[in-house]
Formats: structure tokens, sequence, C-alpha cells
């Protein structure tokens, strides 16, 4: 069975996990693609041959999930040679047999535009901004809440005015805002969003 659920929304929305409990819940197939561009921005060098080179090794990486790994995808995103290097290992991993969910900034925009189920994931700037804050550690990271949020914000505005696949909403997209909704809420939203898929199609 070919069966797409495409889950777009911007850092630290909650796609990752909603993602990812989804797929656990259907035995679909799991693919990150912010990892692969947060793969290609810490390889270094030159990004289109990066991406054109990606290996596993790349993908398993522990500094996938850092601020600055998140700044640098952001950056190397924006080319649209990278892009079209990333775009066809996405395009066979969503129509694989078995079901597989993606999520991304445009997978449900460009990646798979055909895909069965499309939700739109996505919570205020402060509230993501936390999240990521009480990740690096709350009041012993580093950074302050502040910095943070003003990390986010710069960049949902790189991510939403870029000219090559900008982070938005497809039309026929759930939208789903986790500013105020537990994960477990939140999740079980997209499961039945996606068993509500599934039963029309067999029905």
């Amino acid at each position: 069975m070919i069966f797409t659920v495409a889950i777009d929304g911007p850092a630290a929305a909650g796609k990752g996990t909603i993602s990812r409990a989804v797929a656990e819940a259907f035995g679909f197939a799991h693919l990150d693609t912010g990892a692969l561009y947060r793969a290609v921005g810490v390889k270094g060098g030159d990004p289109v041959l990066a991406a054109q080179t990606l290996s596993p090794a790349d993908l398993a990486r522990d500094d996938l999930r850092t601020l600055e790994a998140g700044q640098a995808a952001s950056r190397v995103a924006v080319i649209p040679e990278v892009r079209a290097a990333l775009l066809a290992f996405q395009r066979r991993f969503a129509r694989r047999d078995g079901g597989a969910v993606l999520d991304g900034r445009d997978i449900g925009t460009v990646i798979c535009p055909e895909a069965e189920v499309k939700l739109f994931v996505t919570a205020s700037a402060l509230v993501r901004a936390r999240r990521r804050w009480l990740e690096l550690g709350g009041d012993a990271a580093e950074r302050s809440l502040e910095d943070v949020l003003a990390e986010v914000q710069e960049r949902d505005a790189r991510d939403m005015n870029r000219t090559d696949a900008p982070l938005k909403p497809a039309a026929d997209a759930l939208m789903l805002d986790t500013s105020e909704l537990t994960v477990e809420a939140a999740t079980a939203r997209a499961v039945a969003q996606v068993q509500a898929r599934l039963a029309q199609m067999q029905g």
C-alpha cells in the first residue's frame, strides 16, 4: 500500500514528535527530512557536494539536534541545488510500499503534493522558543530565553521568505496548533486524521 502522511511546520512546533508517534501507530516508515538538511549543514565544505554525497553515517551524527545545526540547515536549505539533490531521495521514501510519514517544511507543498494526509503543525513563536530553551537546559542553558526566541524568529523569517519552497501550509492541510495542546492530545488528532483517511480509502 502506498500511503503518505506529510507533516510540515516551523521549528519546535512538535511535528517530529507527532510524526514519530503517527508512524509507530500505523507501522509506517518515518523520515525527518530536516535531518537531511541538518546533516548537509554540519558536514561543511561545499553544501551542494555534501547533499549529493550524503551517507547514513552523516545522518547518524550526534550533533544534528543542536541549535547550530538547525541554523546551518536553514542556511543550506535556501540553495536550490541542495534542495534538488535531496528531492529525489525524499520522494522515493514517501511513495515506498507500506506507508510513510515525512516531516519537514515543504512536504505537502513540494515533495509530496499528492500525499494522502497533510498536516501543518504550528505553535506561537514564544511557545516554540520556550520548548527549545527547556531542551537546552532552561535556566542552566548557555542561552537566555530571549536569545532563543530571537533565533526562532530569525529562522522562521528565513524559512518563510525563501524563494524556493518557502514554509507554508498546503491549501488542503489540516492546521494543528499545539500552543496549548499536550503531546498526547496533538498526537490523537493527527492519528484520527490518518485513521479517517484510511477508512475512506478502504471503504
